[in-house]
């Protein structure tokens, strides 16, 4: 009996990293729009936000690395049906290691940011889903093209400016989702709030 309840808390734990790397994996099918950058205009951030505000910083670190572990394998996941090493090897390889860390800081800010009602959890994920999500993606983003696409600072943070209008709808849409799962489901423990020591 002990080692069956230890083992629920490890396989929802599981679960839910796995559902959140395929989510990530499905926003991969949605076209994505292709800039001179060379870096393309996704929906998979928002789910970088996602897995942050839902899962926690942990689990959502996790799901991160589970879905780029399968890139790396070669699994088409990426929008365009790109996968491979290949793809950290091109200018848009900044975005995609930021992607753990955002998760990561996304996950740990809406861990400690106001939820006790669901207008104030919608507030803390949009909050946390723009340093998160948007912030830190980008100013990984921004190394990654000044060093794989040989872009001087400036033209790499100019460049990276198209991305802002598009990822604050994301961080929009992800406040919504939270808004609804705090109201529906309001034991759900958001940004992992009951591992928070």
């Amino acid at each position: 009996m002990p080692a069956n309840a230890s083992s629920t808390p490890n396989f929802r734990a599981l679960t839910q990293v796995s559902l959140f790397a395929a989510l990530l994996a499905v926003f991969g099918l949605i076209p994505k729009i292709d800039l001179p950058l060379g870096v393309p205009i996704t929906v998979q951030t928002l789910g970088v936000m996602l897995a942050g505000c839902l899962l926690g910083p942990k689990r959502a670190l996790q799901a991160m690395l589970l879905f780029l572990l399968a890139v790396v394998l070669g699994l088409p996941l990426l929008s365009g049906g790109r996968g491979g090493i290949g793809v950290f090897f091109s200018p848009t390889v900044g975005y995609l290691v930021a992607w753990p860390l955002g998760a990561l800081v996304t996950g740990w800010l809406m861990g400690h940011l106001p939820a006790s009602t669901p207008r104030r959890a919608a507030g803390s994920a949009f909050l946390s889903s723009a340093i998160g999500g948007l912030l830190v993606v980008h100013a990984l983003g921004v190394v990654g093209l000044v060093v794989m696409a040989k872009l001087s600072w400036m033209q790499a943070l100019v460049g990276t400016l198209a991305f802002v209008p598009g990822d604050l709808i994301k961080c929009g849409i992800c406040a919504v989702v939270v808004h609804t799962v705090a109201r529906g489901l309001p034991d759900w423990q958001l940004g992992g709030r009951s591992n928070i020591g």
